[in-house]
């Protein structure tokens, strides 16, 4: 009878003893991590510039004994370790800041400055928490490169630039990350979240981020003195009434379950009191998750703009110009299966109290590039790990609009916790993966 009580025991113990030495491995390279992240927060580089960071990923794999190549899709690193016959698993980390002024106080926040895109000298910040998710990429190779013995297959790690730009992922794989590298079965990622207490896992199956699309339009016009509107066509009313009559698409031409979002963004005209200007620019933000709903957007803001032209009287010569650039034309999806089954071991791994489902949110990421390129063979899925720390998601009573967002100068992540947090979850994904049969 003894024997029959702790035979359960003998098989449930080296699962055990494998959760808690993996707990016990991540805080004890913590002291070094945060000297890493620490590195990372205070010397953040734009998108398109990641030349340091990258250099330190690819370092920090090479080490662990993976085989790495650099210069992928501009700075990306792409490290692969093949282990035996299994599935291909790829885990994926962002490594470019933000153009914003840090405030958080920090002894180590970033006094960096450089170049943005639109030429001017801009200061920079790790304002979205790459910083993080490239620290707990550099653990998550170090664990799994430890537990070789206990899994089988090929793990592709990557450090993607650019996608605070919504770009680094396609120029990856249009650099041959698919073709050069192992496909993937599985792409798996993260990012920390303002919106959960740290160390809480979030994860969403289905849709999880919106689509986006930056639409710029120019209202022409007539322009002339302003004590003498009848001999002009004003373009800022026009522009006015373009503005009041977008968000019917919203609020009448879509399903109200289905979630989209048309913010006007930036409205330039004119230049005097007394001056109606011959142009009107604005700028636009479009945010959308199916295709089908995408494109009505699109096609309802091309619509509307040209018929209150047509309504203000202006002619041919005198409609609207719309301008549509995709930044990021895909929604993020989260494939089902993939989700669910890495919930359950999430769960397992940390409790249910420290894992929920959470809701859509409309900000985008390039994360789906990579199951776009071949939905019919790669499942993906990007979870949350919570950033904000315990007391002052307390303060807040969880109330996440007294708190700073993503992209704020003022987001101070608990570090250690995301970082510890995202590394055992993301050896937990992979592991569970890539589980020997």
């Amino acid at each position: 009878m003894r024997a029959l009580i702790l035979l359960p025991l003998l098989f449930a113990s080296p699962a055990l003893a494998q959760s808690e030495n993996l707990r016990a491995d991540i805080a004890k390279d913590m002291p070094g991590l945060t000297t890493i992240y620490r590195d990372l927060h205070a010397n953040p580089e734009l998108s398109g510039q990641e030349k340091r960071s990258s250099a330190i990923l690819a370092a920090e794999a090479k080490k662990a004994g993976f085989e790495v190549t650099t210069g992928v899709g501009g700075y990306g690193v792409v490290a692969v370790m093949k282990n035996g016959p299994g599935p291909v698993v790829m885990l994926r980390a962002d490594m470019d800041a933000l153009p914003v002024a840090e405030q958080t106080g920090l002894p180590f926040a970033s006094k960096v400055k450089a170049i943005g895109i639109d030429g001017q000298e801009t200061a920079v910040m790790h304002a979205c928490g790459h910083d993080t998710h490239m620290t707990a990429w550099i653990e998550t190779a170090r664990r799994m490169a430890a537990m070789k013995d206990k899994w089988s297959g090929t793990l592709i790690m990557i450090g993607q630039p650019a996608e605070e730009v919504n770009g680094g992922a396609s120029a990856m794989i249009k650099d041959g990350l698919f073709t050069r590298f192992p496909k993937p079965q599985y792409v798996v990622g993260f990012h920390d979240s303002a919106s959960l207490p740290a160390g809480t896992v979030g994860y969403t199956p289905g849709y999880a981020m919106a689509a986006v699309d930056s639409v710029d339009i120019l209202v022409k016009g007539v322009g002339g003195h302003g004590a003498a509107p009848a001999t002009t066509k004003d373009p800022i009313v026009l522009a006015a009434r373009i503005i009041t009559s977008l968000q019917t698409l919203a609020s009448r031409e879509i399903d109200p379950q289905d979630a989209v979002v048309v913010t006007v963004g930036s409205i330039h005209g004119g230049t005097k009191h007394n001056i109606i200007p011959s142009e009107v620019k604005m700028q636009l933000t479009v945010r959308s998750y199916s295709k089908e709903t995408r494109q009505h957007l699109l096609d309802g803001i091309k619509r509307i703009a040209r018929g209150e032209a047509i309504a203000a009287g202006m002619p041919e010569e005198l409609m609207p110009v719309v301008s549509t650039f995709g930044t990021s034309g895909i929604a993020t999806y989260n494939d089902e299966p993939l989700t669910n089954r890495l919930a359950a071991a999430f769960k397992s791994r940390f409790g249910d109290g420290r894992v929920e489902q959470t809701k859509p949110v409309m900000v985008s990421e390039d994360f789906p590039e990579y199951r776009e390129a071949d939905p019919a063979h790669i499942q993906s899925t990007l979870f949350w790990v919570g950033g904000v720390p315990q007391a002052k998601w307390d303060a807040a009573g969880g109330d996440t609009s007294k708190l700073p967002s993503l992209h704020s100068a003022f987001w101070a992540p608990d570090a250690e916790k995301v970082i510890a947090t995202g590394s055992e979850a993301m050896v937990t994904a992979a592991m569970d993966l890539l589980q020997k049969k």
